[in-house]
């Protein structure tokens, strides 16, 4: 009988067994009281959080706010600067060009002044020496370019108010040596033709033969066959 039993507690026909809690049911709902009271913790938690996230979301909309109304103020500014510096850079542009037009006159002015010192120079020669000359010579310049070359200029004039229309003719002579030996030569082709009224610059430039020594250059005003004025000049 002993033995039945046993069996009988080994196969699956044995007696179906409860497993139930030791704990005593108070303190069950104590746990449990517990364990809501965590959880509504967690959810008062997670609210507030969600709460203060909302705020600092609030906030950084504000700042970015002003942080954007900052930069396009700051914008306008450097706007404002930058037209004020291309304002600037137009003007001292234009400055420098007109001080470079200043320069380019002051040098244009001097020019003139130079040639008109040249001018008064020339004009003094044209005042009469004295005499009742017609036509005289004034200026006689030569000057040796090289050894073969020879550059002369005359200045011609008729030192009289409302003078007439002069028509003659300039001769140039050379004196000197060649070789050693006495030599002579005139301006080509006998001549040059000469017509003015008030006064008139000549000038050209001779070849000289080699061994030529230039010495003396004599200039001629002839009209017709008279010789109206004559002017040597030594080198």
């Amino acid at each position: 009988m002993k033995f039945r039993l046993f069996r009988r507690r080994l196969t699956i026909s044995s007696p179906r067994m409860a497993i139930r809690s030791a704990l005593p049911w108070p303190l069950r709902w104590a746990m449990g009281a517990v364990m809501l009271g965590f959880s509504a913790a967690i959810a008062l938690w997670t609210f507030e959080l969600g709460v203060s996230i909302a705020g600092l979301d609030r906030d950084a909309k504000l700042e970015l706010t002003k942080l954007r109304e900052e930069v396009a103020a700051l914008r306008a500014e450097r706007d404002k600067s930058q037209s004020i510096a291309n304002i600037s850079g137009s003007l001292l542009t234009a400055e420098k060009a007109a001080q470079e037009k200043m320069m380019v006159q002051i040098k244009q002015l001097e020019a003139d002044n130079r040639l008109l010192r040249d001018d008064l120079g020339f004009f003094e020669k044209l005042l009469p020496a004295g005499g009742a000359e017609t036509v005289a010579i004034r200026g006689l310049q030569a000057e040796t370019l090289s050894a073969m070359q020879l550059k002369w200029q005359v200045l011609v004039i008729q030192p009289v108010k409302d003078a007439p229309v002069f028509n003659g003719k300039l001769e140039l002579t050379l004196g000197g040596t060649l070789a050693g030996k006495p030599w002579t030569a005139v301006l080509p082709a006998g001549g040059q033709p000469l017509q003015f009224k008030q006064y008139r610059r000549m000038e050209g430039v001779l070849d000289l033969p080699p061994l030529a020594v230039v010495k003396t250059v004599t200039a001629k005003v002839i009209e017709g066959t008279v010789v109206r004025s004559v002017q040597t000049l030594k080198l």
